[in-house]
């Protein structure tokens, strides 16, 4: 529990972390130290040397500290409150649910899952950053060593009866037998795969010598998997090497750190992460504070860790790394050989990526100075509509956040309004993706006059999170439809939200209160970002109304006539439209109609005029 003071004079001379706080009373900076008292009282000089140490202390109002036994103790404690509290002038590692783990649970039979939630049970691997990769590779897990998939262990699964599981449920195989595979899967995502196939062959010999033949055939199997994978490692080097080789780039909001993993001498993994509040400081000490919160959760770590240079608490956080280990970790920054090599190769990639994102800023930088907006637009909403006559209507939302699709916020809507009339669908998308909105801001107005008004008991709003709140919207159209999504954004009092439309014949962009539209020229990074967001915009809705519009189809009364295929049945809704033109259509229309004989259009007319359908 944390202790308040009035001044850092009452700090005492003892390690620890100090929690400084603005007037709202949320934690803005956690620090620690070795001497509370000494190193807070630092904050309070005069003439501060660092900008952004200026502005934390302009927010600063308030001071608590936490007391502990040990500089190691105040260092991990200070790792989990920023992972917890997310203070703003901390360096942060950027929220990385939004990257998979893939997780061994703690059960007597465990399942390998693919979770972007920590627990405080199972074994975790990652964050992988390549989503489709980390897929393949559970399902190559799960398939290559047959373990369980299903929630309960109720009986045989269809798995077992496959041969896909081992079928612990059934009692096939027993607890200790079943944790062998997955001690297996530990070494996988080691690296250590010429371990897994020296035991694996122990196995297979042993199988063969009690002519357990089939089982020495599944293991040859699983040996000739791992194989391959092996094959496709691109570099390797000794094969004792256990290391992680870090590396950092600065874009202009942020620093971007990637981190290569070598395991047995193969370079297995490469990811890289934003480094949030890391602006106007020192390279060093940004490495230091990914190192504390890279590490501080339940992640593999490796002998050696590779750097571009030292950093600030180098004894001190190796020693923390080795009792996590549980044997040695060294920090080094080398000087020469495949180790300094090594390094230059992550810094180039630390590059590649700042440049990437980079580019991503510049759009965005680009597109606030275009469109004269407050904030950087971060979050980006497109809006669209597709439908054929009116019919099977349906809207799409999606969102980019940093200049990238974040599909978690895409959503599709059926419309409910009769068409055709995109205008009146336009404007119910709209109301109803805004609509959370405005609830919400309703109950916050209702929740600060409670509290002005000192009511006992008030309903707690949750803030909003980054994403819940578009910082620009996009539409489709011209001035008319902006005039109109305008209206809603007024008749919600979410006027503070920036719109725009984009005309997709000559890319003009209109505005809200100017007659004229903008143009920004076609070669420029802000256009492409509006391009790409109304181009998927525009994707995901047609995408929507073709799956309904085939979901449709499929469901035709045209399925009950003799005859009339799936093909037959697209070609006569292509060329009359809809279902009414079939049921309209004569004998001799029907026949013309490609793929189509007078026999099956005798059928098609019949059924629905009597003669078949009676």
């Amino acid at each position: 529990m944390s202790t308040k003071v009035n001044s850092p004079d009452e700090l005492p001379q003892k390690p620890g972390i100090y929690i400084m706080k603005d007037k709202n009373e949320e934690i803005i900076y956690v620090g620690k130290s070795k001497s509370l008292k000494n190193r807070v009282k630092s904050y309070f000089q005069k003439n501060l040397d660092r900008a952004k140490t200026q502005v934390l202390m302009s927010h600063f109002n308030s001071l608590e500290y936490i007391v502990t036994n040990s500089e190691k103790e105040a260092l991990i404690l200070e790792a989990n409150l920023i992972k917890k509290h997310r203070p703003r002038y901390n360096i942060r590692l950027k929220d990385d649910k939004r990257y998979p783990y893939v997780k061994l649970t703690d059960e007597d039979f465990p399942k390998i899952v693919i979770t972007r939630n920590i627990g405080k049970t199972g074994t975790y691997y990652g964050p992988f950053t390549d989503v489709t990769a980390v897929r393949q590779t559970v399902k190559f897990l799960k398939q290559l060593f047959r373990i369980r998939t299903c929630k309960r262990m109720n009986g045989p699964c269809l798995n077992s009866q496959i041969d896909l599981c081992y079928g612990p449920c059934n009692g096939q195989i027993t607890k200790e037998e079943y944790q062998e595979h997955i001690k297996k899967i530990d070494l996988f995502f080691q690296g250590k795969y010429n371990k897994i196939i020296k035991d694996l062959e122990s196995e297979m010999k042993e199988a063969a010598s009690k002519e357990e033949f089939e089982k020495a055939a599944i293991i040859r199997d699983q040996i000739n998997s791992i194989d391959e994978v092996m094959k496709k490692q691109f570099v390797e080097f000794e094969n004792d090497l256990d290391q992680d080789i870090i590396a950092i780039s600065y874009t202009i909001q942020n620093a971007v750190v990637v981190v290569m993993n070598i395991r047995s001498g193969k370079i297995v993994g490469k990811d890289d992460f934003l480094m949030d509040g890391s602006r106007h400081t020192r390279s060093d000490e940004v490495i230091s504070a990914f190192i504390k919160q890279y590490y501080g959760i339940n992640r593999h770590i490796p002998k050696e860790i590779l750097l571009e240079e030292e950093i600030p608490d180098n004894e001190l956080i190796e020693e923390w790394l080795s009792d996590l280990r549980g044997n040695k970790v060294s920090l080094k920054v080398p000087q020469k050989g495949n180790k300094l090599r090594l390094v230059r190769m992550a810094s180039k990639n630390a590059n590649i990526i700042k440049n990437q994102k980079q580019k991503m800023e510049n759009s965005m930088i680009e597109l606030k100075k275009y469109l004269k907006l407050e904030k950087l637009p971060r979050v980006i909403e497109g809006y669209d509509i597709s439908n054929i006559s009116g019919k099977l209507a349906v809207g799409s939302k999606v969102s980019f956040l940093d200049g990238k699709p974040n599909k978690k916020q895409y959503k599709k809507f059926k419309m409910n309004t009769p068409g055709p009339n995109d205008f009146a669908m336009m404007k119910e998308l709209l109301e109803r993706r805004l609509k959370p909105l405005k609830e919400h801001y309703d109950k916050l107005r209702i929740n600060e006059e409670d509290i002005k008004n000192k009511k006992s008991e008030t309903e707690k709003v949750e803030p909003l999170k980054l994403g819940d709140e578009p910082n620009l919207i996009v539409i489709d159209g011209g001035k008319g439809q902006l005039g109109m999504a305008v209206d809603v954004l007024n008749e919600y009092k979410l006027n503070h939200i920036p719109i725009i439309s984009l005309a997709k014949e000559f890319e003009e962009i209109y505005i809200p209160n100017s007659s004229f539209p903008i143009k920004i020229p076609q070669n420029n990074e802000a256009l492409h970002l509006l391009q790409q967001v109304r181009d998927e915009s525009h994707r995901f809705a047609v995408t929507y109304h073709r799956k309904l519009r085939s979901k449709k189809i499929e469901e035709s009364p045209l399925d009950n006539i003799v005859g009339v295929g799936k093909k037959r049945k697209i070609e006569l809704l292509k060329h009359f439209k809809d279902l009414d033109g079939v049921k309209k259509a004569s004998i001799k229309e029907i026949s013309e109609v490609k793929g189509m004989n007078e026999k099956v259009a005798s059928n098609v007319y019949n059924y629905f005029n009597g003669e078949d359908n009676e």
